[in-house]
């Protein structure tokens, strides 16, 4: 074999190619902004204020064939007789005449209260409000309700009034901050039923104002979106492992032991195989509770694999034969991407984690919990940054190594110039499209958070929050598969690629004048990854 197929491979097929993945990243962008619906559904619901005089632990229905007795307003004469303690907020989960799907993957619930000022009932400072919750499923209108969680649960009430505090703004409302109430990750059922109690005692949910309505805002994946990234998942996942296994087979025809930089692009092929696999189809049949944790997982190991592969791939241009080829040598960039990962796996199962046996616990629950959350966040983000500065660092140099190749391409014949200019200028251009997916997942992400989730174009409306994701997501595996396929080792075996080797060898020598020590000397005739490889390490060396 004779060096890798970046290459040996010729112009016009190598245009093809590029060409290809082209069409393929534009088309996977096409189908979020023209097929997929946006990625998820916000769904707004009043609570209804159902009267539970007994206080009973039974289930109370706003509406239906069995609804519960309720009050429209506290203003209203019957609520005057009650208790704050008879009162169970309702709420239905979906609207009446539409049903949940497993197709939506997960629900998450946020809580905004209206509450009135009063002069002798005001909100006080860092108050928690205290939340007897519970929710119910069943599969059809006339079952019985099933008990899923119940949980005694506080939450910060966080809320400002933008008008002075006087008796002629009595009546109106705060401005209170959303209050995370739940996060199941798998939608088993087709109905839900939760209810909610505000219990009163001399030490629990004081000072918390006069409260008027509770609204409910459900967030769930759209099922549409689902079944469009489903379908992706499905063809990547054959597509990029036939592609890994197919490398590696090449790799193991060879005679000489895998070098690092390709045991880190096999790796990266597997975590990008483990990051398709669309286990979500079982969701669709069993009620996976841990799914949302278990997706995190998968893309945090894709993340740290690719991060890791960029330091590897850039450093393993930069050293000389005596470095190369060595883990430990890049032990301070791996560790801190894995310090990184490390950070935000905690942050992870410190919420989702113990979501699996409590869907109304959040991290943001307390003071201190939410401040340790943002320091996980801030380090990871810190760690990130560091990465990223590190990474641009490498690449400068590896370009500034190239540069002094360049210089020695007179020196050299005609044919052997013409060879390494293209073994360069390939080299190179791959260099810059990894930098420009590094910059488009920034910009796409940027984009994103400025602007609105879809555009109208014309009769069409176009997606840009589902453009984003299916994007991304293509732009990785076509970015994965591109390494993969243009670092495999090459069947091309000639005589003038063995003659331009041996040539460049003794120039490099002629024009350094330097003797070749026994543990740093470059033979020729070893099957090194790519030529690229093999001449930066020897002008690094010199």
């Amino acid at each position: 074999m004779a060096g890798a197929i970046i290459e040996n491979m010729s112009t016009k097929k190598l245009v093809f190619l590029g060409f290809l993945i082209f069409v393929l990243q534009a088309l996977s962008i096409l189908i979020g902004a023209l097929i997929a619906p946006n990625p998820t559904s916000a769904i707004h619901y009043v609570a209804t204020k159902c009267i539970n005089r007994q206080r009973a632990r039974s289930w109370l229905m706003p509406w239906g064939s069995n609804p519960c007795q309720q009050v429209h307003s506290f203003d209203e004469p019957l609520a005057k007789t009650l208790d704050a303690n008879d009162i169970v907020f309702a709420v239905h989960v979906p609207l009446p005449n539409m049903e949940m799907s497993p197709w939506f993957q997960y629900m998450l619930a946020v809580l905004q209260f209206d509450i009135a000022f009063k002069i002798i009932n005001q909100i006080g400072d860092a108050v928690m409000i205290t939340i007897d919750a519970g929710i119910a499923y069943r599969d059809d209108l006339m079952s019985e309700w099933t008990t899923k969680f119940r949980s005694m649960e506080q939450r910060p009430l966080r809320c400002i009034f933008t008008v002075p505090k006087t008796y002629e703004n009595e009546g109106r409302f705060y401005q209170c901050d959303p209050i995370p109430l739940m996060e199941l990750s798998t939608v088993a059922h087709k109905y839900f039923l939760i209810n909610l109690r505000l219990p009163v005692n001399d030490t629990m949910n004081v000072g918390i104002g006069e409260i008027k309505d509770v609204h409910l805002v459900g967030i769930h994946q759209n099922g549409g979106f689902t079944k469009v990234w489903l379908s992706m998942k499905t063809v990547f996942t054959p597509w990029i492992l036939v592609a890994t296994a197919w490398y590696w087979h090449r790799i193991s025809l060879m005679t000489r032991a895998p070098v690092l930089l390709e045991k880190v692009i096999f790796a990266l092929g597997m975590s990008m195989t483990f990051l398709n696999v669309p286990v979500e189809y079982l969701t669709l049949g069993f009620e996976w509770t841990w799914m949302l944790l278990y997706e995190d997982i998968q893309q945090g190991i894709f993340y740290a694999t690719l991060f890791c592969f960029w330091i590897i791939f850039c450093g393993e241009h930069l050293m000389d034969q005596s470095q190369r080829n060595r883990l430990s040598a890049y032990w301070w960039q791996v560790g801190l991407v894995v310090f990184g990962s490390a950070i935000l796996l905690a942050f992870d199962l410190s919420e989702r984690g113990v979501n699996l046996s409590n869907p109304f616990y959040s991290v943001w629950a307390s003071e201190i919990w939410t401040k340790v959350s943002i320091t996980f966040i801030m380090v990871a983000g810190i760690s990130v940054s560091l990465y990223f500065l590190s990474l641009c660092h490498m690449v400068r140099c590896v370009f500034r190594n190239i540069g002094g190749k360049i210089q020695q391409l007179p020196a050299m014949p005609e044919g052997t110039r013409l060879h390494y200019k293209g073994v360069i200028f390939r080299f190179k251009f791959l260099m810059l499209v990894t930098l420009a997916c590094a910059a488009m997942t920034v910009i796409f992400f940027i984009i994103n958070q400025v602007s609105d989730s879809h555009w109208h174009w014309g009769v069409y409306t176009v997606q840009v929050h589902s453009a984003f994701l299916t994007g991304i997501y293509g732009m990785w595996n076509l970015y994965v598969f591109t390494i993969i396929f243009l670092y495999a080792p090459s069947h091309k075996h000639n005589a003038h690629t063995t003659t331009v080797c041996l040539t460049s060898c003794s120039i490099l020598t002629d024009v350094t004048e330097k003797p070749e020590h026994q543990d740093t000397r470059l033979t020729c005739g070893e099957q090194w990854p790519t030529e690229a490889y093999r001449i930066t390490g020897k002008v690094a060396e010199e």
